[in-house]
């Protein structure tokens, strides 16, 4: 017989009785090969026939059943038929196929193409939905039966949907199949979330508990399917924390300045890579500050740590309190991480005795001012805190009783600092006397220090500095001034000038630096600081045409600080001055060493310079530090001299209001000026001391020992410590800079991969990964781009990346790619744009754009394909197999981070397929872990988005992979290529 349809050849076999093995021989005659049974839509067809009467057709569905088993049709198009079922009231027809459904819901799989996949995808979303339906007609039917008193039949109906429900969502497979679904069909997902609100108003009066508690964990199964890549397990077995420790130190010490936005998105970047409990997190920042503080040298040091964690770290809290979930727990948490603090006793004494005053006390005011506590906890923790002062040591002694501690007055300056700027605001042409009485108290004792201080901890020092300069530029020239006026506007030029070079020693010359307009003439202080004033790291040339101004102006100020007796200050053009002291220097040196001048000639001179205004023998020394560098070791005695002439003050009745006081400044300043030089030349000049240190952290490495040796030597103290000071970041800060960044690096993951032991290979991870924070972005670039592919691609080196040392640096990698990832896109902060850049290699010749030609990585990976020493690798990598997210998202391949991000996946993606295995394979197991740990999800914006799509097939093939959540991690479930992907991956585990 000719069967003309499907529908024909079903009937035919039912009249005819065949068997269901029968039947599937005779259909594959009728059907001739071409056609798939999907196409025909065969479970299609045989539902629609079985499901005619109200029970079902018992022999159909043994057909159905074969079929199944068989694997004629496929899982999708089995649970799309059953989906289209909507009579509930046909109970038989209802349990038939909830029985149907129990064959296979737990081990669903499919091995075609990645749209069948997603088929599949879409297909258990429908039967989910259908499911729910079911569930709330058999709920609905138990209710009414239980109004009429025939419960029975609506139970066992209500039991067999709830148990289908929950075998299908117990697998963690099929959820991450529901999650690709959701994000295919967000509309049928809505309508899934509707049908859950409804079974639960639904089963809310029943009474059979087992039967809601069933519900209910089904309930919560699919609530969770959206929140399946945001789960992870804090560490509740650790309670120190080096990482936060350090970055809070490096921070504190290094960079006042930095924005807070950026520290709160590093620390919360820290906080989720180590999955850190809130409380604990909050204790470690607090512990890093009073260990800050008890370390600080005295001076400027101590201020700006007093300030960091008095007027800064409540800051960062509050923004933090926004990142994080709910105020009413995070106001718990910091409550908690007070009362684990207060258990710190012999901290917090140490903190009190240097402080000189109650340290918490002032602490947990400014929490609860910032609405970080509540009043009642305040209250609470301060009486605590009372309590246990009782018992410790006495620490007032007579002679500090009467010194006010530095928090109080901190906390005080801040205020000030609003009204100073305030006060600068004002036309300084109107009451320039006045505003010379506010500066000058500014001068006395430390309040500069703890103002600017104060000014840098609250963001405001760039505005501070900005109307100093304004200031500045005003005073440099007035016309047609009497003696008072033109003595007041020197003495504003001065201080404004001595400032400024005070805040750029200090803070960094950036926060000096204004945004570049174009077309906007550039103030005196910011042209001279640039190209006159030394800094660490910047070579000044003295013959530079900014050291040699208009020959008439040098001339007169020669003549003018040769023959009068002192500075005339009537009319004089400040800003020329300083300009043409480097010059006027000059002659006066020639003339000097010519035997022209005598030595009581040059007294004069330098009394001339540093009589009235310290601002010109700034500018003298700092040209004279310049010129010193380039003189032979016997040519440089009279510089020197001069230096030394200039440095001491002038003992005189006739000099101008707030002398001292600025000489003070002017001796700081010139220190710092001089330090480089006078280190290298070999020479001591005593500037007059003020009591403290001005350079604490200066030529901290120990002379005529091997840096490599310095390097491993400190690595080793801190590495035994289990934390790093602030003493430790300035030594790793001065080796950075002196070896380099690919020695820096090159030289600690060798530290690293020495380790043999798991927890110490664990805490040099944390404390390496704080130490690159010195210049997170470069070190990225260089372990990245060179360490890593050097280790991955030679097989000597491969034993040396055996777990620990292995695991350890795959998730050092990943913690530098992340953070780097996430923070490039901003600015480089305050301490790294100082440094200078040296490239290692040009990035764009080491890592082409084109595909076409393969980068130096895969021609190094591909070049000798019998030699067992190197990876095997095809070397026409097709466009194909190296598709990744970041190209549909058109990443800007020009970043070298991107670049280096995109090379690294490739040789991951190439050590995957190849024929060799090793400590290597282990290594991208380690680091792909790793990154499915630390990431949220992996979307856009990633660095798995660089990972090519072929590396996930690759990836599920090694054991420890194979899971669905890591599927979901690694694959971009944003773009409509990435869910296929995954789906394929994750159908066919």
């Amino acid at each position: 017989m000719k069967v003309v349809n499907l529908k024909q050849a079903i009937l035919q076999a039912w009249k005819e009785r065949w068997s269901d093995y029968q039947w599937a021989i005779n259909m594959k005659k009728f059907f001739p090969k071409g056609a798939t049974w999907d196409i025909l839509n065969l479970a299609d067809a045989l539902l629609e026939q079985a499901m005619i009467g109200p029970s079902p057709n018992p022999l159909i569905l043994s057909y159905l059943k074969y079929a199944i088993s068989s694997q004629m049709v496929s899982y999708s198009s089995v649970l799309t038929a059953i989906s289209k079922f909507d009579d509930f009231s046909r109970d038989l027809c209802v349990q038939a196929l909830l029985d149907i459904m129990d064959m296979f819901c737990d081990r669903l799989s499919c091995h075609g193409k990645a749209e069948e996949c997603i088929g599949l995808c879409r297909a258990l979303l429908s039967a989910l939905h259908w499911l729910l339906r079911c569930t709330a007609a058999s709920a609905e039917r138990l209710r009414e039966g239980l109004e009429a008193g025939t419960p029975a039949a609506g139970e066992k109906q209500l039991a067999m949907c709830l148990q289908r429900l929950e075998k299908t969502l117990s697998s963690t497979k099929n959820r991450a199949l529901l999650h690709i679904a959701k994000l295919e069909e967000a509309s049928s997902w809505t309508a899934i979330e509707h049908s859950l609100l409804k079974l639960g108003e639904i089963l809310a009066n029943l009474s059979n508990p087992q039967l809601r508690s069933q519900a209910e964990q089904c309930g919560t199964l699919i609530r969770s399917i959206p929140m399946m890549l945001s789960v992870h397990a804090e560490q509740m077995n650790k309670t120190g924390f080096p990482t936060v420790h350090a970055v809070i130190l490096l921070e504190g010490t290094m960079n006042l300045t930095g924005e807070t936005q950026s520290l709160v998105e590093q620390l919360t970047m820290v906080k989720r890579m180590q999955h850190i409990p809130t409380p604990l997190f909050v204790l470690e920042i607090w512990k890093a500050c009073f260990v800050g503080l008890i370390e600080s040298p005295e001076g400027t040091e101590e201020l700006k740590w007093t300030a960091f964690t008095f007027l800064k770290i409540p800051q960062v809290l509050v923004k933090l309190k926004k990142y994080s979930h709910g105020d009413k727990d995070f106001t718990e948490d910091v409550n908690c991480a007070f009362e684990f603090l207060l258990k710190l006793t012999p901290l917090l004494d140490k903190a009190d005795q240097r402080c000189n005053c109650d340290c918490t006390n002032f602490l947990l005011q400014e929490c609860g001012k910032q609405g970080l506590l509540s009043e009642a906890s305040v209250n609470n923790l301060m009486a605590k805190r009372k309590a246990d002062r009782e018992h410790a040591p006495q620490q007032k002694s007579g002679e500090n009783a009467n010194i006010q501690p530095n928090i109080q007055l901190i906390l005080r300056a801040e205020p000030t600092v609003t009204n100073i700027l305030k006060t600068m605001d004002a036309d300084h042409s109107k009451s320039p006397e006045g505003l010379l009485g506010v500066l000058g108290h500014m001068l006395s004792g430390k309040s500069l220090d703890l103002l600017l201080a104060a000014a840098a901890a609250t963001g405001k020092l760039k505005s501070f500095a900005r109307k100093f300069i304004n200031l500045n530029e005003f005073t440099t020239y007035g016309s047609e001034e009497s003696t008072k006026p033109a003595s007041v506007r020197a003495l504003l030029f001065d201080i404004s000038f001595l400032m400024l070079c005070h805040v750029a020693q200090t803070y960094g010359s950036e926060v000096i630096l204004s945004e570049s307009r174009t077309g906007a003439e550039v103030p005196f202080f910011e042209t001279w600081m640039q190209t006159c004033m030394p800094e660490e790291g910047k070579i000044l040339n003295p013959d530079h045409p900014c050291f040699r101004p208009d020959s008439t102006k040098v001339e007169s100020l020669v003549a003018l600080l040769n023959n009068s007796s002192e500075m005339k200050l009537v009319q004089m053009k400040w800003h020329e001055a300083c300009l043409s002291i480097s010059a006027a220097i000059l002659e006066i040196l020639n003339a000097w060493e010519n035997g022209v001048l005598a030595f009581e000639s040059i007294q004069k001179i330098t009394d001339n310079i540093k009589g009235k205004v310290c601002s010109l023998a700034v500018c003298a020394v700092a040209w004279l530090v310049a010129h010193v560098r380039m003189l032979g070791l016997d040519e440089r005695e009279k510089s020197l001299q001069m230096i030394r002439q200039l440095a001491g003050p002038l003992f005189s009745e006739n000099t101008l209001q707030f002398y001292n006081e600025r000489v003070v400044i002017m001796n700081s300043i010139l220190e710092r000026m001089c330090a480089d030089v006078l280190q290298q030349t070999a020479t001591q000049i005593k500037f007059p001391s003020t009591g403290v240190d001005t350079m604490p952290y200066w030529n901290l490495l120990p002379p005529k020992r091997p840096i490599k040796e310095v390097l491993t030597d400190i690595f080793a103290k801190v590495l035994e410590k289990g934390w790093v000071d602030s003493r430790s970041i300035h030594i790793f800060d001065t080796l950075l800079h002196m070896g380099g960044v690919y020695w820096f690096c090159n030289n600690l993951i060798k530290e690293l991969l020495k380790e043999t032991r798991k927890e110490h290979a664990l805490r040099a991870v944390e404390l390496l990964y704080s130490i690159f924070c010195l210049d997170m972005q470069q070190v990225t670039l260089v372990l990245l781009g060179h360490i890593l592919p050097g280790l991955l691609t030679d097989s000597s080196k491969w034993h040396s990346l055996m777990d620990p040392p292995g695991t350890a640096l795959a998730k050092l990698a990943v913690w530098c790619a992340l953070s780097s990832y996430s923070s490039h896109k901003g600015q480089a902060s305050t301490r790294q744009k100082k440094r200078h850049r040296e490239d290692i290699e040009d990035y764009i010749s080491l890592f082409p754009l084109d595909d076409v030609q393969p980068s130096k990585l895969m021609r190094l990976l591909s070049s000798n394909e019998d030699d067992a020493n190197i990876l095997s690798s095809p070397t026409d990598r097709s466009m194909s197999s190296s598709l990744s997210a970041s190209q549909l998202h058109t990443v800007n391949m020009r970043d070298p981070l991107n670049r280096v991000l995109a090379n690294l996946f490739l040789l991951i993606s190439s050590i995957l397929g190849s024929r060799t295995a090793g400590p290597h394979t282990q290594f991208v197991q380690w680091f792909m872990e790793e990154c499915v740990d630390c990431l949220e999800q992996g979307g856009r914006g990633s660095v798995l988005q660089f990972m090519p799509f072929t590396t996930v097939s690759e990836l599920v093939k090694v054991s420890a992979m194979s899971s669905p959540k890591v599927v979901l991690a690694i694959t971009d479930l944003s773009l409509p290529l990435g869910r296929q992907v995954a789906a394929k991956a994750i159908a066919a585990l």
